[in-house]
């Protein structure tokens, strides 16, 4: 079997499609939780706490200069509040995350918890059931 005949085997199965699925829809929610957390949340709850805008919290360890070739050297900064948006976006994912793992199991319990119908007898068990009624006649 050649190589690529390999990959297109490895590509085409079910799992790699889904993963792959999956990472682009992931990669979509994850910019639609940013955006929330950037532009609605986060601006609320600065708000709320004072007119604070947590993407500008910096501690500065060193201030900007100019080199001696006019050129300028910008800030050392520690962002702590870019820090503190990125956990509140890991915060909302992990709770979407949950939730739709907690609907998947249920509906997964429930579909276990529903008896299969019985098994049709085969067609052994038909013949000797009609032997059994005859003989009893």
């Amino acid at each position: 079997m050649g190589m690529a005949s390999e990959f297109k085997e490895f590509a085409m199965r079910g799992n790699v499609v889904d993963l792959a699925v999956g990472v682009v829809i992931g990669a979509a929610f994850g910019k639609i939780v940013a955006s929330l957390v950037n532009d609605i949340i986060m601006p609320s709850i600065g708000y709320a706490v004072g007119g604070v805008n947590f993407s500008d919290l910096a501690i500065e360890l060193k201030a900007a200069t100019v080199d001696a070739a006019g050129t300028e050297v910008p800030a050392v900064l520690v962002k702590y509040g870019a820090f503190i948006q990125t956990i509140v976006d890991f915060l909302i994912i992990a709770f979407a995350i949950f939730v739709a793992v907690k609907v998947i199991n249920s509906l997964k319990r429930k579909e276990e918890a529903a008896p299969a119908p019985p098994a049709e007898p085969s067609e052994e068990v038909k013949l000797l059931t009609e032997i059994r009624d005859a003989l009893k006649r």
